[in-house]
């Protein structure tokens, strides 16, 4: 697969987050919304890199588990 078809892809697998590859050769991601300090503290990422795009997608997934359990954790919004 092309750099610009997994590129793609992963882009549109992760809305919530801007994906590139830097001229050196690594997988970036950076999330469109600011992290809480509660959730940089159960583990969030502003930005995370890999070396090829299956490692960014495995970390982006384990980023979602983490969004999930820290919503589970907080409870619901209050109204």
């Amino acid at each position: 697969m092309t750099f610009d078809r997994h590129l793609a892809e992963i882009a549109r697998e992760f809305p919530q987050w801007t994906i590139w590859r830097s001229d050196a050769g690594r997988w970036w991601a950076t999330r469109h919304h600011p992290l809480s300090d509660a959730q940089r503290d159960a583990g969030g990422a502003m930005t995370i890199d890999a070396d090829d795009p299956e490692n960014l997608r495995e970390q982006l997934r384990d980023q979602q588990r983490l969004a999930g359990e820290f919503e589970r954790r907080a409870g619901p919004a209050p109204p």
